[in-house]
């Protein structure tokens, strides 16, 4: 997958700021944690980005997207018990509304560090990576 090295980058800074600060934090925390560890990496992001949602080619909203990483990937972040199907839901959204081929679904509030990625199925450039891959959906758990 083309983002597959960026991916793991991101996950790699949220695995450190997890074990360096565990669970139990409210998200500010690890989103603040979290934009230190990849500034370390040299990961170039913007934070509660903005971004205008559209519906058929108008104009809807804005929604602030916890983190836009190398302009490409949308990276929302939780700190919950547990994720839930609505969380990886609206993520999914994200990719699509935003129309981005992948995003990340990160959770800090597990005892272990969650994180899923997400694939607009709808993005070209997923296509072929989803013909070649049948098990990847849009709730791709991995």
């Amino acid at each position: 997958m083309k983002y597959e090295e960026l991916t793991h980058r991101i996950i790699g800074c949220a695995m450190k700021v997890h074990s360096t600060l565990g669970n139990g934090f409210q998200e500010v925390i690890y989103q603040r944690a979290l934009a230190i560890e990849m500034e370390k990496q040299g990961l170039g992001f913007q934070r509660e980005m903005g971004m205008t949602i559209f519906y058929e080619g108008i104009d809807i909203g804005t929604r602030r997207v916890d983190f836009f990483v190398e302009d490409n990937i949308m990276v929302e972040i939780k700190a919950l018990i547990k994720l839930e199907e609505v969380h990886l839901a609206q993520a999914m959204n994200y990719c699509q509304a935003y129309n981005l081929p992948i995003g990340l679904l990160i959770n800090f509030g597990a005892k272990s560090l969650e994180f899923k990625r997400v694939y607009n199925v709808n993005h070209p450039e997923n296509k072929d990576y989803i013909k070649r891959n049948p098990t990847i959906n849009k709730s791709n758990k991995s």
